[in-house]
């Protein structure tokens, strides 16, 4: 039996804990702040509760995977999942709209051609097929196993299948998303659908590599799933199975520096000088909170992943209404940004900010457990915003004050009476991501995406300090709840099956 320390009480962190304690191991877990779930947290006020992370669950086959590995008890046990059925509205910038069923490509095609003209459906629909194909090609290197030693290999190729584009007296395939819906999509509000999938995980549509396409490809392959209360209780879930398989937990514990014995890590040094002696140490932080506990230790080795740099974060607007939630009303909408050239530029250029009209995803979820009573309604609305390294100032606050009301202002498109219902409003910034997850600028990963020159691709879990294993969005196979509970996976086995372990079966 090792003993192991884990750094962290996020998602992936728990995920690791939760499988290394089924194994056998005493396990740790030391987190600066006051309370378990990493970003996945919850606000609660006059009655109303709001997720302040995550609002839906994607690929839910990971979390029950790690209920079914750790315990008796299987994840519907522990929470309520609800298939989200429209998996989303989408709100253009022409005023056409369409509601796309849940993992039904056959759905999808239908609603497509009904809302924006013959043939709309049928090439979204072909699309989906090539995205499968470049999901097929990376799922296992980029999900399902450790990062492979010769990286590179990931990074070269393109595992999109691009479809032949004629122009002039060339011929070019897709090598940006962008460029898949210019050549392959070709209708703006298709182009704007397939973008916003990527912009939502922060990424440039313009730069970001076709292997982009397998984030709507798992949107539509597994659906979207809501958990009864919130995404917060999937993390109390985590939380408690963790509890249950005794895992210790030590709150406002902050972790100063990774100890080292004979060229390995050795256990954690907190900030009040508690020495914890470990055999393994397990990081699920921030690489920036890393670097400082291990400052004489080269983490990544020559040669190794860099890691995603300069992503951007998220501003949530968290909207209490008096009146009831009408009959009908999609839990998910998307309003597209009417200028998409001029928000791709405000986010990704220089000074980087957010479109007077962003895309802004509306939250609206039927749950009588997140209002006072009937006669409420609790809605979220999610953009994307530039990350604001460094003291939040006065500037800083006028600006997000401008951003929330123009997201407000956006969703007025879909809730025409908001402002009439508004009771009151709370926001949750990127000094708020900062705060709970150390990234620096409120920065959010993304997931770990092929091609691209290894860019979008995340470092290995294994460091360059033996002993020493990063968990977490931060780490391979990247951001998002199914990828961060995949790490926790991933660094189970390679501590309990060692350096010969080849991935999840």
């Amino acid at each position: 039996m090792a003993r192991i320390a884990v750094i962290g009480a996020g998602m992936g962190a728990m995920a690791a804990a939760a499988r290394l304690a089924v194994a056998g191991h005493r396990v740790a877990v030391y987190e600066r702040t006051e309370t378990y779930g990493g970003a996945v947290r919850r606000l609660e006020r006059e009655g109303f509760s709001f997720d302040t992370g995550p609002g839906l669950l994607p690929l839910p086959a990971v979390h029950r995977d790690l209920f079914l590995k750790t315990g008796k008890e299987p994840l519907e046990a522990c929470v309520e999942l609800i298939q989200v059925d429209p998996s989303a509205r989408h709100v253009f910038a022409d005023g056409t709209e369409v509601s796309l069923p849940n993992a039904s490509r056959a759905g999808a095609v239908a609603a497509l051609d009904e809302a924006l003209g013959s043939g709309a459906g049928g090439r979204w629909g072909d699309f989906l097929v090539r995205a499968r194909e470049a999901w097929d090609r990376t799922r296992r290197p980029l999900l399902e196993e450790p990062l492979w030693p010769n990286w590179p290999v990931l990074a070269e190729r393109e595992p999109y299948p691009a479809v032949p584009h004629k122009r002039l007296l060339r011929t070019r395939r897709a090598g940006t998303l962008a460029e898949v819906g210019a050549w392959e999509l070709r209708d703006p509000r298709l182009i704007a659908l397939l973008e916003s999938q990527a912009l939502a995980y922060g990424l440039d549509p313009r730069v970001a590599p076709a292997a982009a396409a397998v984030l709507p490809y798992m949107d539509h392959a597994f659906g979207t799933w809501y958990v009864r209360g919130g995404i917060r209780e999937l993390a109390r879930a985590v939380y408690e199975r963790c509890l249950a398989r005794r895992v210790e937990f030590v709150f406002d514990a902050e972790v100063t520096t990774v100890l080292e014995k004979d060229g390995r890590a050795a256990g954690v040094e907190l900030a009040d000088g508690t020495v914890a002696e470990a055999d393994f140490v397990v990081a699920g932080v921030a690489p920036e909170v890393l670097s400082r506990a291990v400052p004489a230790t080269a983490i990544r080795g020559a040669g190794e992943v860099p890691g995603q740099r300069g992503l951007p974060s998220r501003l949530t607007v968290l909207l209490a209404l008096r009146g009831r939630r009408p009959e009908g009303t999609v839990h998910r909408t998307v309003v597209h940004a009417e200028d998409r050239e001029l928000e791709l530029e405000s986010l990704f250029g220089t000074p980087a900010g957010m479109a007077a009209r962003p895309t802004v995803t509306v939250l609206r979820p039927d749950d009588p457990q997140l209002v006072p009573d009937p006669a409420h309604e609790a809605v979220t609305l999610t953009a994307t915003v530039a990350s604001m390294p460094g003291e939040r100032s006065r500037a800083d606050a006028e600006v997000l004050d401008r951003h929330t009301e123009a997201m407000i202002t956006v969703a007025e498109r879909v809730i025409p009476d908001l402002r009439d219902r508004l009771l009151w409003r709370e926001l949750r910034t990127p000094a708020d991501i900062a705060e709970v997850t150390g990234a620096e600028g409120g920065a959010v990963p993304a997931p770990a995406l092929a091609a691209a020159g290894g860019r979008l691709l995340h470092p290995s879990n294994t460091t360059g300090l033996p002993g020493l294993f990063t968990v977490g969005g931060w780490s391979h196979p990247g951001g998002g709840l199914p990828h961060a509970g995949m790490s926790g996976a991933l660094v189970a086995g390679l501590i309990v099956e060692g350096p010969d372990f080849r991935g999840s079966q």
